[in-house]
């Protein structure tokens, strides 16, 4: 009676064969690696700045607060401008679980310059306007440089400068001088960048009593910035329009600037999503060439094959063998894709002043993915290998 014996083939030995695969033709390897490479470093590149981006809007959500409300005049009923009351401040102030407020008015037909001998024409798309006391806590503004104004300055022919008007005028430090309204103002301040009252960037900010004696102010704010306790920001909401102007609440728009950038973020998450999908085309292409480069693998080697079988190798051992191979090829790509699509968003995001915020979890599932699309790319070849006759891969 005799008795058949069962070839068997260790894990060991089935990585030992793979990796021998690829040491045969190591450039072949590293090419098509590249190509799994590539797609998994587009793809984790994009969700990693994207996530990146993210942690930087969530960070300055939290840092500046979603309790500001925006107070702005919309059309009176003939479809022109309409105003705010001058005395629309005072009742803002008294609502319930208001913290603090504040405006601006924008000052028609006064401009800036750097100097009386620029032209009249060249405004750079800045504006004067007359501001009160507690903009920057109101709108989560801080100084660059120098000082708000006070009780005495504001009385002055002194000026704050946005971030972008400084930059537009050639200002970098305090203590320079302006042409405004036709006369000169002292810079007092500038102020860094306003995420949340990105009108105040480009504008040049004077006191209230300047505004009045040179330029006729009547007190009537264009914006008012109004801040509540976070679980009042929906009443105030509600009570503002008819608390800013009780005849005419239909003329008043009111706006929370923390939902422009929360928007911009949804529009980025979107885009994301296309970038990803580019980047699964890529990856694609990748496995593609996994599945190319295995199929010629196997017709190369088709004497090892036979010889393999001749031997005692089952069907199943060279299904194996070729199939981790695919495997290991692609893993490797994986590998050396997360890695260059972590170094990318570390770049990017460095360069913008971001928070670099990967999920571990992206890198994780990019090698995993990697080593699932070479599973599929190498299955037919794989396949293919193991139904190939010993006599006939010996006789080729």
């Amino acid at each position: 009676m005799s008795v058949r014996l069962q070839a068997r083939l260790r894990p060991s030995d089935l990585l030992g064969l793979g990796f021998h695969g690829l040491r045969a033709h190591p450039l072949r390897a590293v090419l098509s690696a590249l190509g799994i490479a590539i797609g998994i470093a587009a793809m984790i590149a994009v969700i990693g700045i994207s996530t990146s981006s993210e942690a930087l809007v969530k960070q300055r959500l939290a840092s500046l607060g979603t309790n500001l409300l925006t107070v702005t005049a919309g059309s009176d009923m003939f479809g022109g401008d309409a105003k705010l009351p001058a005395d629309a401040i005072i009742r803002v102030r008294n609502l319930p679980g208001v913290e603090t407020a504040t405006w601006i008015s924008t000052l028609k037909d006064v401009h800036v310059y750097r100097s009386a001998s620029i032209d009249k024409g060249e405004t750079g798309g800045m504006t004067v306007a007359a501001a009160g006391d507690d903009l920057l806590e109101a709108t989560g503004s801080d100084l660059q440089a120098g000082a708000w104004m006070n009780e005495v300055t504001e009385k002055l022919p002194a000026v704050v400068l946005g971030y972008k008007a400084a930059e537009r005028l050639g200002i970098s430090t305090v203590g320079s001088q302006v042409w405004l309204g036709g006369r000169y103002f002292t810079v007092v301040g500038i102020l860094e960048r306003a995420p949340l009252a990105p009108e105040l960037d480009t504008a040049a900010l004077i006191g209230a009593g300047i505004a009045e004696e040179l330029f006729g102010f009547d007190g009537s704010p264009t914006t008012i910035y109004e801040r509540s306790a976070d679980d009042a920001v929906d009443e105030a909401r509600d009570l503002l329009p008819r608390t800013v102007n009780p005849e005419a609440p239909n003329e008043v728009k009111v706006s929370r600037p923390s939902d422009a950038l929360a928007a911009k973020n949804t529009i980025d998450q979107a885009f994301t999503g296309l970038l990803v999908g580019v980047g699964s085309i890529a990856l694609l292409v990748g496995g593609i060439g996994v599945a190319n480069t295995m199929v010629i693998t196997v017709l190369e080697r088709r004497r090892e094959i036979g010889l393999r079988r001749a031997i005692g190798a089952t069907r199943g051992h060279i299904r194996s063998q070729f199939l981790v191979e695919a495997v290991l090829l692609a893993s490797l790509g994986g590998l050396g894709g997360s890695l260059i699509g972590w170094l990318i968003t570390w770049i990017v995001a460095t360069g913008n002043g971001w928070l670099v915020s990967i999920p571990p979890l992206v890198l994780v599932a990019g090698v995993v993915v990697t080593m699932f699309v070479g599973a599929i790319a190498g299955s037919i070849p794989a396949i293919r290998a193991a139904r190939t006759s010993p006599t006939a891969a010996l006789s080729a």
